[in-house]
């Protein structure tokens, strides 16, 4: 049986697909920026409460891949 979606509560069904994250560090600790795709601009960032644990990921947007760097001769 189907079941409809409940209107306004704010939950997002789904992926975002208009945005993604990528892994930074931000003052020595590793955490999740959440970047919007059409703009670029860096939107909320994700920290662990402690530096020693690692920041768990938004639920539901891609993650960038990191460029190959050139290397050099």
């Amino acid at each position: 049986m189907a079941v409809n979606i409940p209107t306004g509560d704010n939950a997002r069904k789904g992926a975002g697909k208009k945005r993604s994250q990528t892994k930074t560090k931000i003052g020595g600790a590793t955490g999740w920026t959440k970047r919007s795709k059409t703009s670029g601009e860096f939107m909320a960032v994700k920290n662990s409460a402690t530096k020693k644990k690692a920041s768990k990921k938004f639920k539901g947007f891609r993650v960038e891949k990191k460029a190959k760097e050139a290397r050099s001769r």
